[in-house]
Protein backbone atom coordinates (compact mmCIF):
# COMPACT_ATOMS: atom_id res chain seq x y z
CA UNK A 1 0.00 0.00 0.00
CA UNK A 2 2.96 2.42 0.56
CA UNK A 3 4.93 1.74 -1.92
CA UNK A 4 0.98 2.25 -4.38
CA UNK A 5 0.78 5.56 -2.78
CA UNK A 6 4.30 6.61 -3.60
CA UNK A 7 3.47 5.78 -7.28
CA UNK A 8 0.58 7.63 -7.17
CA UNK A 9 2.21 10.67 -5.56
CA UNK A 10 4.95 10.68 -8.10
CA UNK A 11 2.75 10.14 -10.86
CA UNK A 12 3.04 13.13 -13.50
CA UNK A 13 -0.35 15.76 -13.42
CA UNK A 14 -3.16 14.79 -15.71
CA UNK A 15 -3.31 17.49 -18.77
CA UNK A 16 -6.23 18.77 -17.28
CA UNK A 17 -4.66 19.97 -13.91
CA UNK A 18 -1.83 20.49 -15.90
CA UNK A 19 -3.42 22.83 -18.28
CA UNK A 20 -5.81 24.36 -14.87
CA UNK A 21 -1.89 25.12 -13.30
CA UNK A 22 -0.84 26.84 -16.31
CA UNK A 23 -4.20 28.87 -16.84
CA UNK A 24 -3.43 29.65 -12.97
CA UNK A 25 -0.02 30.70 -13.06
CA UNK A 26 -1.08 32.96 -16.35
CA UNK A 27 -4.09 34.81 -14.01
CA UNK A 28 -1.93 34.77 -11.02
CA UNK A 29 1.19 36.47 -13.01
CA UNK A 30 -1.52 38.75 -15.01
CA UNK A 31 -2.98 39.52 -11.57
CA UNK A 32 0.76 40.68 -10.19
CA UNK A 33 1.82 42.74 -13.40
CA UNK A 34 -1.64 44.17 -14.15
CA UNK A 35 -0.37 47.45 -14.70
CA UNK A 36 2.53 45.82 -17.44
CA UNK A 37 0.03 44.31 -18.76
CA UNK A 38 -1.94 47.18 -18.96
CA UNK A 39 0.94 49.05 -20.34
CA UNK A 40 1.24 46.81 -23.37
CA UNK A 41 -2.64 46.62 -23.97
CA UNK A 42 -2.95 49.56 -26.44
CA UNK A 43 0.15 48.41 -28.85
CA UNK A 44 -1.37 44.45 -28.68
CA UNK A 45 -4.75 45.72 -29.84
CA UNK A 46 -2.86 47.88 -32.87
CA UNK A 47 -1.66 45.15 -34.03
CA UNK A 48 -4.37 42.99 -33.32
CA UNK A 49 -7.01 45.21 -35.33
CA UNK A 50 -4.62 46.89 -37.93
CA UNK A 51 -2.50 43.90 -38.72
CA UNK A 52 -3.61 40.49 -38.28
CA UNK A 53 -7.42 41.01 -38.72
CA UNK A 54 -6.95 42.79 -41.87
CA UNK A 55 -4.70 39.52 -42.72
CA UNK A 56 -8.23 37.41 -43.26
CA UNK A 57 -8.66 39.96 -46.61
CA UNK A 58 -5.72 38.38 -49.09
CA UNK A 59 -8.06 35.21 -49.41
CA UNK A 60 -9.45 37.62 -52.21
CA UNK A 61 -5.99 37.36 -53.99
CA UNK A 62 -7.39 33.50 -55.17
CA UNK A 63 -10.91 35.00 -55.94
CA UNK A 64 -12.91 36.93 -58.50
CA UNK A 65 -13.96 39.50 -55.49
CA UNK A 66 -17.09 40.99 -56.13
CA UNK A 67 -18.01 43.38 -53.30
CA UNK A 68 -21.67 42.39 -53.89
CA UNK A 69 -20.90 38.83 -52.88
CA UNK A 70 -18.43 39.19 -50.28
CA UNK A 71 -15.60 37.15 -49.58
CA UNK A 72 -17.23 33.74 -48.76
CA UNK A 73 -19.42 33.83 -51.93
CA UNK A 74 -17.18 34.87 -54.31
CA UNK A 75 -15.69 32.39 -57.30
CA UNK A 76 -12.31 30.48 -56.27
CA UNK A 77 -9.70 30.83 -59.43
CA UNK A 78 -6.23 29.98 -57.65
CA UNK A 79 -3.66 31.44 -59.01
CA UNK A 80 -5.22 32.92 -61.73
CA UNK A 81 -4.33 36.41 -60.98
CA UNK A 82 -0.61 35.58 -59.89
CA UNK A 83 0.04 34.36 -63.00
CA UNK A 84 -1.52 36.84 -65.11
CA UNK A 85 0.66 39.22 -62.78
CA UNK A 86 4.05 38.01 -63.35
CA UNK A 87 2.76 37.50 -66.99
CA UNK A 88 2.46 40.90 -67.40
CA UNK A 89 4.83 42.98 -69.07
CA UNK A 90 4.82 45.89 -66.47
CA UNK A 91 5.94 43.25 -63.78
CA UNK A 92 9.89 43.57 -64.44
CA UNK A 93 9.63 47.05 -64.81
CA UNK A 94 7.71 47.38 -61.36
CA UNK A 95 10.53 44.86 -59.69
CA UNK A 96 13.56 47.03 -61.43
CA UNK A 97 11.98 50.43 -60.11
CA UNK A 98 11.17 48.92 -57.11
CA UNK A 99 14.80 47.26 -56.04
CA UNK A 100 16.67 50.18 -57.26
CA UNK A 101 15.48 52.63 -55.07
CA UNK A 102 15.56 50.17 -52.24
CA UNK A 103 19.12 48.99 -53.12
CA UNK A 104 20.18 53.23 -53.02
CA UNK A 105 18.33 53.28 -49.74
CA UNK A 106 20.24 50.50 -48.39
CA UNK A 107 23.56 51.64 -49.60
CA UNK A 108 23.40 55.58 -49.08
CA UNK A 109 20.90 55.91 -46.41
CA UNK A 110 21.27 52.79 -43.87
CA UNK A 111 25.02 53.55 -42.79
CA UNK A 112 24.53 57.22 -42.10
CA UNK A 113 22.30 56.96 -38.62
CA UNK A 114 24.99 54.74 -37.58
CA UNK A 115 27.74 57.42 -38.63
CA UNK A 116 25.91 60.28 -37.41
CA UNK A 117 25.34 58.40 -33.95
CA UNK A 118 29.50 57.29 -33.58
CA UNK A 119 29.51 61.40 -34.38
CA UNK A 120 27.12 62.51 -31.60
CA UNK A 121 28.44 59.88 -29.57
CA UNK A 122 31.69 61.74 -29.61
CA UNK A 123 30.75 65.12 -28.31
CA UNK A 124 31.72 66.08 -25.08
CA UNK A 125 29.76 69.00 -24.83
CA UNK A 126 25.95 67.84 -23.19
CA UNK A 127 24.09 70.77 -24.09
CA UNK A 128 25.43 71.08 -27.91
CA UNK A 129 24.62 67.41 -28.32
CA UNK A 130 21.20 67.91 -27.38
CA UNK A 131 20.50 70.76 -28.78
CA UNK A 132 22.27 68.58 -32.79
CA UNK A 133 19.98 65.24 -31.85
CA UNK A 134 16.41 67.66 -31.36
CA UNK A 135 17.51 69.75 -34.88
CA UNK A 136 18.08 65.99 -36.49
CA UNK A 137 14.97 64.77 -34.84
CA UNK A 138 12.81 67.17 -36.32
CA UNK A 139 12.21 66.31 -39.82
CA UNK A 140 10.87 62.41 -38.91
CA UNK A 141 7.45 64.43 -37.48
CA UNK A 142 6.93 66.34 -40.98
CA UNK A 143 4.74 64.65 -43.14
CA UNK A 144 5.84 63.81 -46.75
CA UNK A 145 3.39 66.28 -48.17
CA UNK A 146 5.55 69.06 -46.37
CA UNK A 147 8.70 67.36 -47.47
CA UNK A 148 7.65 67.12 -50.99
CA UNK A 149 6.19 70.69 -50.76
CA UNK A 150 9.87 71.46 -49.79
CA UNK A 151 11.13 69.74 -52.35
CA UNK A 152 9.26 71.35 -55.10
CA UNK A 153 10.09 74.94 -53.55
CA UNK A 154 13.90 74.52 -53.54
CA UNK A 155 14.20 72.42 -57.14
CA UNK A 156 11.70 73.24 -59.48
CA UNK A 157 12.65 74.65 -62.58
CA UNK A 158 11.12 77.85 -62.45
CA UNK A 159 10.79 79.17 -58.85
CA UNK A 160 13.09 77.13 -57.33
CA UNK A 161 15.95 78.20 -54.83
CA UNK A 162 18.28 75.88 -55.99
CA UNK A 163 18.02 76.71 -59.47
CA UNK A 164 17.53 80.48 -59.32
CA UNK A 165 21.28 79.85 -57.30
CA UNK A 166 22.47 78.00 -60.44
CA UNK A 167 21.15 80.83 -62.89
CA UNK A 168 22.87 83.52 -59.99
CA UNK A 169 26.32 82.20 -60.05
CA UNK A 170 26.13 82.52 -64.28
CA UNK A 171 25.10 78.06 -64.86
CA UNK A 172 21.98 76.87 -66.66
CA UNK A 173 18.87 75.80 -64.34
CA UNK A 174 18.49 72.05 -63.61
CA UNK A 175 15.16 70.64 -64.55
CA UNK A 176 15.30 68.38 -61.43
CA UNK A 177 11.71 66.93 -60.75
CA UNK A 178 10.71 65.84 -64.49
CA UNK A 179 14.16 64.34 -65.14
CA UNK A 180 14.09 60.30 -64.39
CA UNK A 181 17.92 60.10 -64.07
CA UNK A 182 17.51 62.09 -60.85
CA UNK A 183 14.41 60.79 -59.91
CA UNK A 184 15.81 58.00 -57.82
CA UNK A 185 18.48 59.95 -56.24
CA UNK A 186 16.22 62.75 -54.89
CA UNK A 187 13.83 60.42 -53.24
CA UNK A 188 17.27 58.79 -51.54
CA UNK A 189 18.03 62.56 -50.38
CA UNK A 190 14.83 62.99 -48.89
CA UNK A 191 14.74 59.50 -47.19
CA UNK A 192 17.99 60.23 -45.78
CA UNK A 193 17.27 64.18 -45.05
CA UNK A 194 13.73 63.02 -43.04
CA UNK A 195 15.28 60.18 -41.59
CA UNK A 196 18.39 60.07 -41.17
CA UNK A 197 18.34 61.35 -37.41
CA UNK A 198 15.14 59.57 -36.05
CA UNK A 199 17.35 56.57 -37.32
CA UNK A 200 20.19 57.44 -34.64
CA UNK A 201 18.05 56.54 -31.38
CA UNK A 202 17.72 52.74 -31.44
CA UNK A 203 22.23 53.50 -32.00
CA UNK A 204 22.53 55.96 -29.27
CA UNK A 205 20.99 53.61 -26.99
CA UNK A 206 22.94 50.87 -27.53
CA UNK A 207 25.97 53.38 -26.97
CA UNK A 208 25.01 54.52 -23.72
CA UNK A 209 24.97 50.84 -22.71
CA UNK A 210 29.17 50.34 -23.09
CA UNK A 211 31.21 51.15 -19.98
CA UNK A 212 33.07 53.86 -19.64
CA UNK A 213 35.76 52.20 -18.09
CA UNK A 214 36.72 50.32 -21.47
CA UNK A 215 37.04 53.48 -22.68
CA UNK A 216 39.43 54.70 -20.25
CA UNK A 217 41.24 51.55 -20.24
CA UNK A 218 41.50 51.85 -23.87
CA UNK A 219 42.90 55.58 -23.34
CA UNK A 220 46.04 54.03 -21.28
CA UNK A 221 46.34 51.69 -23.73
CA UNK A 222 47.37 54.48 -26.09
CA UNK A 223 44.23 54.03 -28.53
CA UNK A 224 42.38 57.52 -29.76
CA UNK A 225 39.35 58.16 -30.71
CA UNK A 226 39.11 56.24 -34.16
CA UNK A 227 40.31 53.25 -32.71
CA UNK A 228 38.22 53.13 -30.02
CA UNK A 229 35.05 53.70 -32.24
CA UNK A 230 36.31 50.97 -34.72
CA UNK A 231 37.39 48.53 -31.57
CA UNK A 232 34.94 49.17 -28.98
CA UNK A 233 31.75 51.12 -30.04
CA UNK A 234 31.13 49.28 -33.52
CA UNK A 235 31.40 45.70 -31.65
CA UNK A 236 29.31 47.28 -28.81
CA UNK A 237 26.21 47.83 -31.15
CA UNK A 238 26.79 44.99 -33.70
CA UNK A 239 23.92 43.16 -32.53
CA UNK A 240 21.49 46.00 -32.99
CA UNK A 241 23.20 46.85 -36.44
CA UNK A 242 22.45 43.22 -37.72
CA UNK A 243 18.64 43.17 -36.64
CA UNK A 244 18.26 46.36 -38.02
CA UNK A 245 19.29 45.20 -41.56
CA UNK A 246 17.66 42.29 -41.47
CA UNK A 247 14.44 44.13 -40.71
CA UNK A 248 15.27 46.38 -43.40
CA UNK A 249 15.63 44.32 -45.73
CA UNK A 250 12.30 42.57 -45.22
CA UNK A 251 10.92 45.79 -46.58
CA UNK A 252 13.25 45.19 -49.52
CA UNK A 253 9.16 45.13 -51.70
CA UNK A 254 8.24 48.29 -49.98
CA UNK A 255 9.21 52.16 -50.96
CA UNK A 256 6.56 53.91 -49.79
CA UNK A 257 3.57 54.76 -51.19
CA UNK A 258 2.62 58.73 -49.92
CA UNK A 259 6.51 59.25 -51.28
CA UNK A 260 6.77 57.96 -54.76
CA UNK A 261 3.15 59.09 -55.23
CA UNK A 262 3.83 63.12 -54.38
CA UNK A 263 6.70 63.04 -56.57
CA UNK A 264 5.40 61.15 -59.07
CA UNK A 265 4.28 62.84 -62.59
CA UNK A 266 4.08 61.85 -66.14
CA UNK A 267 7.71 63.02 -66.88
CA UNK A 268 9.18 60.13 -64.66
CA UNK A 269 6.57 57.56 -64.86
CA UNK A 270 9.41 54.97 -66.54
CA UNK A 271 11.16 55.15 -63.06
CA UNK A 272 8.74 56.16 -60.56
CA UNK A 273 6.38 53.17 -60.79
CA UNK A 274 6.36 50.38 -58.17
CA UNK A 275 4.49 47.87 -56.59
CA UNK A 276 3.11 50.35 -54.40
CA UNK A 277 1.76 52.93 -56.83
CA UNK A 278 0.66 50.13 -59.31
CA UNK A 279 -1.55 48.30 -56.61
CA UNK A 280 -2.99 51.42 -56.36
CA UNK A 281 -3.68 52.26 -59.55
CA UNK A 282 -4.90 49.20 -60.30
CA UNK A 283 -7.11 48.20 -56.72
CA UNK A 284 -8.60 51.47 -56.08
CA UNK A 285 -8.53 53.75 -59.52
CA UNK A 286 -9.54 50.39 -61.25
CA UNK A 287 -11.09 48.49 -59.16
CA UNK A 288 -9.20 45.45 -59.75
CA UNK A 289 -9.32 44.32 -55.90
CA UNK A 290 -8.75 40.18 -56.41
CA UNK A 291 -5.64 41.16 -58.70
CA UNK A 292 -3.93 44.59 -56.89
CA UNK A 293 -4.56 42.00 -53.67
CA UNK A 294 -2.02 39.38 -55.60
CA UNK A 295 0.40 41.99 -56.25
CA UNK A 296 0.32 42.80 -52.53
CA UNK A 297 0.46 39.39 -51.33
CA UNK A 298 3.60 38.55 -53.70
CA UNK A 299 5.26 41.82 -51.99
CA UNK A 300 4.72 40.53 -48.17
CA UNK A 301 5.83 36.65 -49.00
CA UNK A 302 9.28 38.04 -50.63
CA UNK A 303 9.73 40.70 -47.55
CA UNK A 304 8.66 37.85 -45.45
CA UNK A 305 11.91 35.15 -47.40
CA UNK A 306 14.21 38.06 -47.05
CA UNK A 307 13.96 38.12 -43.31
CA UNK A 308 14.00 34.78 -43.20
CA UNK A 309 16.75 33.98 -45.32
CA UNK A 310 18.85 37.04 -44.12
CA UNK A 311 18.47 35.64 -40.47
CA UNK A 312 19.53 32.42 -40.93
CA UNK A 313 22.77 33.63 -42.51
CA UNK A 314 23.35 36.13 -39.39
CA UNK A 315 22.48 33.33 -37.05
CA UNK A 316 25.41 31.47 -39.10
CA UNK A 317 27.69 34.04 -38.83
CA UNK A 318 27.18 34.27 -35.27
CA UNK A 319 24.92 36.58 -34.52
CA UNK A 320 21.94 36.25 -32.34
CA UNK A 321 19.15 37.49 -35.20
CA UNK A 322 15.53 38.66 -34.60
CA UNK A 323 14.18 35.47 -33.68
Amino acid sequence: MTMLRQQQQAAPASPARSGESRLGRLIKDMSRDKYLYLLALPGVLFFLIFKYVPMWGVVIAFQNYSPFAGIIHSDWVGFEHFQRFFSNPEFMLLFRNTMAINLLSLIFFFPLPIVLSLMLNELRSVLYKRVVQSVVYMPHFLSWVIISGLTFLLFAKGEGLVNKMLEAIGLSRIDFLTNSNLFWGMLTMQSIWKECGWGTILFLAAMAGIDPQVYEAAKIDGAGRIRQMWNITLPAIRSVIVILLILRLGHMMDVGFEQVFLMYNGAVSEVAEVFDTYVYRVGIQQAQFSYSTAAGLFKSVVGLALVVVSNWIAKKLGEDGVY
